[in-house]
């Protein structure tokens, strides 16, 4: 993924589309000032973001804010979840050390984000952390599924990292040693924890709080 499309797809995972209201029309032109790109990988981003669930993309015609459903939500997280179970289980002892000290720096980061309540800081360095070891295996499958449905999973990721990102933290550091000493179950099991246990939706954040 080229760069300016990181970035608005990024803006958008982070939850930035919650600062519209649903059901408004998303014009290519006003995004791509406000976001400082060129149209071209907003209008391809906003195709992505369709597809994800976050938008109603209809080519040639308008883009919507769409209404999420947290079913979609909860459909997508366990889809995540399984991802990122099976690339923590496959890249388990093949992460070099400066792999593994960018993971950590990533949680060090979103440590200090998450004291100081910036989630979409805490969004940023986490989203760095957990991209790594997926980068590291190489799985173009497991990465175009994560390309799909990880913008909408941003979303229940938001809703815990409002409340209490702490628990986090211990599990990052916790999946970052497993992954250390090549304990590829274990890592495999803590990476699902992390995705299987967000909340799809704001009674169920409430409910584990």
């Amino acid at each position: 993924m080229d760069e300016p499309l990181r970035a608005v797809d990024s803006t958008f995972a982070r939850g930035e589309q919650l600062k519209f209201a649903r059901g408004e029309q998303l014009k290519d032109v006003e995004l791509a000032a406000w976001l400082g790109v060129s149209r071209t990988p907003v209008r391809e981003a906003l195709l992505r973001l369709g597809r994800s669930g976050l938008v109603v993309a209809l080519p040639g015609r308008s883009t919507t804010v769409s209404t999420i459903d947290s079913q979609a939500v909860r459909d997508a997280r366990d889809v995540v979840a399984a991802m990122h179970e099976l690339a923590a289980r496959e890249v388990a002892g093949k992460l070099e050390s400066q792999d593994l000290d960018r993971m950590r720096e990533a949680n060090r980061r979103f440590a200090d984000a998450v004291d100081a309540g910036g989630v979409s800081a805490a969004l940023e360095a986490d989203e760095e952390l957990h991209r790594i070891p997926v980068a590291v295996l190489g799985n173009r499958a497991i990465e175009a599924v994560l390309e799909q449905f990880g913008p909408l999973v941003r979303r229940a990721e938001r809703l815990r990292f409002d409340s209490d990102g702490h628990a986090s933290v211990e599990l990052h550091d916790k999946l970052i040693e497993l992954l250390a000493s090549a304990d590829a179950e274990a890592a495999a099991s803590v990476a699902y924890e992390i995705w299987h246990s967000l909340a799809a939706e704001e009674r169920d954040a409430a409910a584990e709080g």
